[in-house]
Order: C-alpha cells, then structure tokens, then sequence
C-alpha cells in the first residue's frame, strides 16, 4: 500500500446550497479549501476530483424510487416532492440537488476505492460526511448517504470488516440504519443525548439486529459536555472495540458542530478537543487496519471560525503534516473570509486549550452522567465482543 494521502476536491461540491439563511452553507466548504491552500496543505497530498455517482451505485444505499424523486425535485424545485424528505425546511428541494449531492457521494467513493485498491493509505473528502439521509428520505441537511455508500462500496469490493466512526453531534441514524443488520460494519457513533438533539435516536441500547448483536455502538452525553468528558469517553469505548473486531478499513466522519460555538446543538468542545480526535482516529487505523482510512467531513455550521480550521486539521493529519495549533492563520486566507463574509476570521489554529482526562481505567464514578453514559454503551455492546463491560 502506498503511504500516500489523497483529498478528494471538486468545486461543484459548494453547489450544495439549500438557499440563504439555510444552516449548510457551503461557504464552509469554499473557506476550508481555501485555508488548505493557505496553509500548503494541498502540496503535502494529491488532490484530485471523482466523478458523481451513477444510478448503480446510489443503489447500494438508496431506493430508486427515492432517487428518481431527487431527480424530479433537482429539474422542478418549487414542485413539492412529497414523502421523501424534500419538502421540509431542513432539505428543501434546490436546483441541481441530486448532481451535487451525487458528487460529493463520488468524491467519498472514490476514496474508499483509492484506500481498499492500495494506492493510498489515507483519503478525505471534508465535502461528505452526510450521515442522516435514509435509504428512501433525505434527513438532516442529508440528500446522499456518502458515508453508507463508501462502506457499502468497500463491502462489494471484497471488504469483510469496515468499522465506522461518528464524531458529529448528531446521531449517526443514517449509516446505523443501512447497516443494522449486517455483522460486517461496526458503526460507532458518539453524541450528544437523543433527549435533548436531532434525530432523537441513538440510545445505547441501539445495538444491531438479532443477527448483528453488538454492531451498532451508541455513546449518548449529557448536553453540555466538554473537552475532558468527550475525550474520556471516546478513548473509553472506541480503541477496545475496534482491537477485538479488527477492520479492515476505518471510515470516520467529523462533524465539527461538537463546538462550543456551534449554534445548533449544546456540547462544548474546543477546537483542540476536536483536533485530538481526528489524531486518535488517524492513530487507531495505523493500529487497528493498516492504517486504511476515510476521513469525512459532517455537520458543522460555525461556518468561519470553526468548519474551515478543525477540517484542516484533519486535512493536514491525514497527510502526516500536522498543523503545530499555535500556527497562526495566514492573512491571505483572512482576507478571503472578509472578502466573502465580511467577517475577520480566527487568527489561531487553536482555542488556547490543551485538553487532558482521565482514562476508563482510573476508575467509574457512578454519580458522573458522562460515566453513565460510557457504561451503559459498554454494557450494551462488550459482551458481544468478548470483553468486559
């Protein structure tokens, strides 16, 4: 396998544009690209362009009644499509919907198959990361499920393990779903509480149909949680279980609306928080599946001062560049956010955190939520691995 990183880019993602005032404001993705650039990110990797998926393979996901009606809703926008999704305020039907939507699912394929095809090591494609649409319904900000099909790619492709890993906010209901029933994904998905946050699912006793018992691994935090409590628990349940199932790839999705910052959920994670997890993320496919990953991008809707910084991050992680977070934002890409926003843009790549916690292993408080939280996901899960909750 080649060490080679590989970004997958195609400007036709920001197309993906469900109007103005819309929270999925692909400016975020035009300032991330463009802080990359600045940073010289782009010349530590290869960036290349896919091409949007066919009808053959949004089938590996979604029904093709479902996908004709994204057609209808693409050439027809103000005509309600009712029944899938596209009627709603969160994916009101736009011009052009199913190309976009199609091309940034291409781009997140065509990293799987460059990783599982051995000519890179690593891929992202900060564009994707769409993990609420259902096979049938666009959900959440989500038309394509690029993640499910990444993974249902790599499967055709002879994969026999793939283990999904969600760092959004949000539950990610899209990916457990497609793959419910199917003992070859492991989806890990870390959120905060369904009782408090959309989609309302994602509760630890959510872990896979009768014939894939322990599949689907639920870690639900309390509203409010930082830095340290986030931490704690991905370390607490993710290395563990990724050791005993043993994939073969690694998908993760990084929705950087954990931020405190983030105005439409309520955990309070830094900038540097974030940053530690796409490095554990980068660390756990060295250890855990020769070092093959897809790294995804997801929600995020601080669309200047967050999206663009923890996305470079990844960008550079993944291509053995690491930003040092004392790194100061270039101007030239500071003068780019004025031009587009009229904003001034952060002037660090970090919040001024250096996030420590305490290992699982230091003990369980019983009064801690976020304890609870680990414990209930342990419980539910471990066993149908072999290990001790």
């Amino acid at each position: 396998m080649s060490g080679e990183a590989r970004l997958l880019w195609d400007e036709g993602v920001t197309r993906y544009d469900f109007g103005s005032g819309h929270p999925m404001d692909p400016v975020r993705l035009t300032l991330t690209m463009a802080l990359v650039e600045a940073l010289g990110l782009d010349r530590r990797l290869t960036v290349r362009g896919a091409p949007a998926l066919d009808e053959e393979t949004l089938a590996l996901v979604h029904e093709p009644d479902y996908v004709e009606a994204v057609r209808r809703a693409s050439r027809q926008p103000a005509v309600r499509e009712g029944g899938f999704g596209l009627d709603s305020m969160d994916n009101p039907a736009f011009a052009g919907m199913h190309e976009a939507s199609a091309l940034i699912a291409g781009q997140s394929v065509a990293g799987a198959e460059d990783i599982w095809r051995g000519e890179v090591a690593h891929a992202v494609n900060f564009a994707g990361g769409l993990h609420h649409a259902m096979p049938a319904a666009a959900s959440g900000f989500c038309v394509y499920n690029d993640p499910a099909l990444a993974i249902a790619r790599l499967l055709e492709l002879g994969a026999e393990r793939v283990a999904y890993l969600d760092l959004d906010v949000h539950h990610g209901d899209g990916v457990q779903s497609a793959f419910w029933s199917d003992p070859r994904v492991l989806t890990i998905s870390l959120h905060e509480h369904p009782r408090s946050l959309f989609p309302g699912t994602g509760w630890p006793e959510e872990n896979g149909a009768e014939s894939a018992q322990g599949s689907a691994v639920n870690v639900a935090l309390p509203a409010g949680s930082s830095d340290e409590a986030w931490l704690r628990a991905l370390h607490a349940v993710v290395p563990e279980l990724l050791a005993a199932f043993r994939p073969q790839v690694l998908v993760s999705q990084h929705g950087a609306d954990t931020h405190f910052e983030d105005p439409l959920a309520h955990l309070t994670l830094s900038l540097d928080a974030q940053r530690l997890g796409a490095e554990a993320a980068h660390a756990w496919a060295h250890e855990h599946a020769e070092g093959r990953w897809l790294a995804l991008g997801g929600g995020g809707y601080a669309v200047v001062d967050v999206v663009p910084r923890i996305w470079s991050h990844l960008v550079g992680i993944a291509a053995h560049a690491p930003v040092p977070p004392e790194t100061p934002v270039p101007e030239e890409w500071r003068r780019r956010v004025f031009a587009l926003t009229q904003g001034e843009g952060p002037r660090r790549m970090t919040d001024g955190r250096a996030p420590r916690w305490s290992d699982w292993g230091t003990g369980y408080d019983p009064a801690d939520r976020v304890d609870q939280a680990i414990l209930a996901a342990r419980r539910a899960v471990y066993p149908h691995h072999g290990l001790l909750a």
